[in-house]
């Protein structure tokens, strides 16, 4: 649905239909594509085969219309409908690469919002599942927040803030991940760090019951009982009908205590610092 977004929108703000050419037959020893030839015959062409779903061909044509022409106007439309068109054909490194090559020589053109969009969805569309490495997915944050605070009054912006909050519960995800682990091996203090990454930069996510309750699993296991209290206390007051805190109100109950809170806690401070 993205891409066809897309692609409605660049067909009906970028391109711009030009009259027709006739082409001339070549013979069987010409070689067209290393021939000088006219830019709106090359950007026709490329036009073509970008309505013909010939991405690459349309890719490859639109950087022929730069190479040969490149101080007309055609050269500045043709540099992001070729990102366009090898976003369309999944080629995300070098959409990227275009993309950002639009925004460098032509930082006050009217669709440098369009072409960072165009940035922050290749990166978005690579990320994978939480057991693999999350780095294109804080590059898809990265590059979705940028967006969102050079443009906000944009149709990309609005896109773009629902895909941050998908981003964020992926990494968010990817800690809950990592800290289970170490809490299964018994590496108490590796798996808190873990999850109290969790409660600091991914409050809004919905992982945050799961962290706090295994904040308090953790803790306890430890013997930091204040700490395990808290997370408790703040877990209950904050999500007092999940499961999490049922199973954390019976965990602090089987050791005869009860969730209380901690001001001097840093789960307290966080919380406070953020809500």
């Amino acid at each position: 649905m993205v891409k066809i977004l897309l692609f409605a929108l660049k067909m009906r703000t970028l391109i711009i239909i030009v009259p027709f050419l006739l082409l001339v037959a070549c013979s069987s020893d010409d070689v067209e594509e290393y021939q000088e030839r006219p830019v709106q015959r090359l950007y026709n062409e490329a036009l073509a085969a970008l309505n013909s779903e010939d991405y690459i061909t349309a890719a490859k044509g639109f950087d022929e219309v730069e190479r040969q022409h490149p101080y007309s106007v055609w050269s500045t439309k043709a540099q992001l409908m070729s990102a366009f068109a090898y976003y369309q054909s999944n080629k995300y490194d070098q959409a990227i690469l275009a993309a950002d090559r639009f925004i460098e020589l032509h930082p006050g053109n009217k669709d440098v919002p369009y072409a960072h969009y165009l940035i922050a969805i290749s990166y978005y569309e690579q990320i994978t599942g939480v057991g693999r490495d999350q780095k294109v997915t804080r590059q898809a944050l990265d590059a979705l927040q940028k967006l969102v605070r050079r443009f906000p009054n944009t149709e990309y912006a609005r896109d773009a803030s629902l895909k941050i909050d998908l981003t964020r519960d992926h990494l968010a995800g990817k800690e809950m991940e990592i800290g289970r682990y170490y809490l299964e091996k018994e590496q108490f203090i590796a798996a808190i760090n873990r999850f109290r990454q969790v409660i600091e930069l991914y409050q809004t996510t919905s992982h945050v019951p799961e962290a706090l309750h295994r904040l308090t699993e953790s803790y306890l296991s430890l013997g930091i009982v204040d700490e395990a209290k808290t997370a408790a206390a703040v877990l209950g007051y904050n999500y007092p009908g999940s499961d999490w805190y049922q199973d954390s109100y019976a965990l602090l109950d089987s050791n005869y205590l009860k969730p209380e809170v901690n001001e001097e806690s840093w789960i307290v401070k966080t919380w406070k610092s953020v809500f």
